[in-house]
């Protein structure tokens, strides 16, 4: 396949073919741009939807261990 044809093919690269960017610096990269979308009210809207599932989980654990079958999903 030739690399004009399909720019998301994953076939393997020779070392040639490969960009100079490392992957943390694609990582950064794309935090950066993300940073840039979300703003920190985004993340502040993450956060507080992680915190959120980070608490039903721990309160299904506990039911869990306590033996009630009774589960909210």
């Amino acid at each position: 396949m030739a690399k004009d044809q399909d720019k998301g093919a994953t076939a393997p690269k020779s070392d040639e073919d490969r960009g100079s960017m490392t992957v943390r610096e694609a990582g950064r990269m794309g935090g950066e741009k993300r940073r840039e979308e979300l703003g920190s009210q985004g993340y502040a809207e993450i956060g507080h939807k992680g915190g959120q599932r980070v608490r039903e989980l721990i309160e299904a654990g506990k039911r869990a261990e306590s033996g009630g079958d009774r589960d909210k999903e």
